[in-house]
């Protein structure tokens, strides 16, 4: 568990480098392939921000935020406001605790304190998760995983639905023109 650190926004030196640096309004229960804004050498090595490695579930602790998930897919950096998790494989999936903490957002974010309900990671360290067989968190990541893309993915889930429409489509076609020619 870690978390990241925002370079100075003040030094202008610091930002438009090749370092992904990820911000909590980016953490959106997606697979994180790219960031919004990359720091540089000196922007990591002047500050807290860190690397962490790919496929780490990601949860932001502050803010509007707060208690939202995602996995990077790559490595990168993130600012202080996430709580970064690399799972151990032996153990557990990343996809699974990223599935079980994307469920559980409610009472994550209920557990937020203050004015603007922020979670620390205290409390997400001490976070319950249900952790069945190795096996048996591969098969449920394997079918939400397919639920996940029919809904998100255009290419597997736009054709799905416009053939669900086009048969809608038909269906009221059929029932509603029902009129005689005139003779």
């Amino acid at each position: 568990m870690s978390s990241g650190g925002t370079p100075l926004a003040t030094r202008p030196d610091y930002y438009g480098g090749t370092i992904p640096w990820l911000r909590t309004q980016e953490v959106r229960y997606t697979d994180i392939y790219d960031t919004e804004v990359k720091i540089t050498e000196k922007g990591l090595a002047e500050s807290s921000a860190k690397w962490i490695p790919a496929n780490c579930v990601i949860i932001a602790i502050s803010g509007a935020t707060a208690g939202r998930s995602a996995i990077n897919r790559i490595p990168l950096t993130t600012n202080q406001h996430c709580c970064n998790l690399e799972i151990d494989s032996g153990k557990a999936s990343y996809r699974y605790v990223f599935h079980w903490v994307s469920k559980e957002y409610e009472r994550l974010k209920a557990l937020g304190q203050g004015a603007r309900s922020d979670l620390n990671a205290g409390l997400i360290k001490n976070f319950p998760i249900a952790v069945p067989s190795l096996e048996e968190q591969h098969r449920v990541v394997e079918i939400l995983d397919k639920f996940d893309a029919l809904v998100n993915d255009l290419s597997i889930g736009l054709p799905a639905e416009l053939q669900a429409r086009r048969k809608q489509y038909e269906y009221y076609r059929d029932r509603l023109l029902t009129f005689r020619p005139a003779a």
